[in-house]
């Protein structure tokens, strides 16, 4: 297999992995003003992905990293052409990650209320575009073909975005967006019954009952309209397994069973963003400009040397990285009690009596 066809799987297996560890991220920072009730609902809900939040994360930049040395006219394409929307992007999981560190170093309702709807905007608002921004990378995008003469004999040819922002805001990209919102938010609720006990537990299960129907009913016409129009047979059976996964998913949610029902979700994001992918495969990017070439693997891509160089790194570095990720899920497993946190606070405060009283 070409060397080629294996980084553009590889790319498409790093976002897979982002969108199924950041998604139920975000979906519990969409979920947040909507399933707590108080602060230790919220404190709650935080502290489930206070310890992996930042290394989900991590998984949206190396898949760049890759991006960026594996093909490299996708890259600039993709920043050329989305820079505004990816610069939002970036904008929100800032804010996000200020929230979680900085929210517990005040006091008072006025200074939490602010980091939690920081929260929410910095969950809600990448959920929602990067769905449109990989429909629009489905899509396609209106490209010119810019030739470069290297040296004497050899050229390297360029691709640039010649539409405009608005242009990023068709039909398609709009409804991917919602699409990834609903589910993140979905995939978010499900976690949190799988992190938490008690009624806060509950409301997260009853909103993902009700939640599960707007994804179905979003996915069903983003998938439908994307196999329709980008036709593949592996796109179709992505597309199906997706679909049956989730509707796994959310009967495993009806018996109480959190286990099955997180991981149908998980499936769900993983089969829905694969399918996205194989309707893309073999090209980059599709170029919507009349009788322009599109951008593929093979006028897209680094030099043979190159690949092979990072695929050694890869082969030797990712081992370690989805090992250290799945020791921090085991270590970081158990329910969290609304209990051990009203403990917490009572003993916080009886120090701090003690502390006034001897001052």
């Amino acid at each position: 297999m070409e060397l080629q066809v294996i980084w553009f799987w590889i790319i498409a297996a790093m976002f897979i992995g982002y969108f199924v560890l950041d998604g139920f991220d975000f979906g519990l920072g969409i979920a947040l003003p909507f399933v707590s009730r108080d602060d230790t609902d919220r404190r709650i809900l935080i502290n489930t992905i206070g310890p992996i939040w930042d290394l989900n994360e991590t998984w949206v930049i190396t898949g760049g990293a890759m991006l960026f040395a594996a093909f490299p006219e996708w890259y600039s394409t993709i920043f050329s052409g989305a820079y505004l929307v990816l610069f939002l992007i970036l904008l929100a999981l800032i804010a996000r990650g200020v929230s979680f560190e900085y929210r517990h170093q005040g006091t008072g309702k006025a200074w939490t209320d602010k980091f939690d709807w920081m929260i929410f905007a910095g969950s809600a608002l990448p959920a929602l575009l990067w769905g449109a921004a990989f429909a629009n990378i489905v899509r396609g995008m209106p490209m010119e073909t810019v030739e470069q003469t290297v040296g004497s004999l050899d050229y390297s040819f360029g691709f640039n975005y010649t539409g405009t922002f608005f242009d990023l805001l068709n039909p398609y990209a709009l409804l991917g967006g919602l699409t990834t919102l609903a589910l993140f938010f979905y995939h978010g609720l499900i976690f949190i019954t799988r992190r938490t006990d008690g009624e806060l537990r509950e409301r997260a299960r009853t909103m993902a009952k009700w939640e599960g129907l707007i994804v179905a009913a979003l996915a069903i016409v983003f998938l439908g309209w994307t196999v329709l129009a980008y036709f593949s047979v592996p796109g179709l059976i992505l597309t199906l397994l997706a679909v049956v996964c989730f509707v796994g998913s959310w009967v495993a949610n009806l018996l109480n069973k959190d286990g099955l029902a997180f991981l149908g979700g998980a499936l769900t994001v993983v089969f829905a963003v694969w399918s996205l992918f194989a309707a893309l495969f073999p090209a980059l990017m599709r170029n919507l400009t009349p009788g322009g070439e599109d951008l593929t693997i093979w006028n897209g891509s680094a030099s043979d040397n190159t690949l092979q160089i990072m695929t050694w790194a890869f082969l030797c570095i990712m081992p370690v990285v989805l090992g250290y990720q799945a020791w921090t899920f085991w270590t970081f497993r158990k329910r969290l009690r609304r209990v051990d946190f009203e403990e917490n606070a009572s003993r916080a405060e009886l120090a701090h009596a003690d502390e006034a009283v001897t001052a």
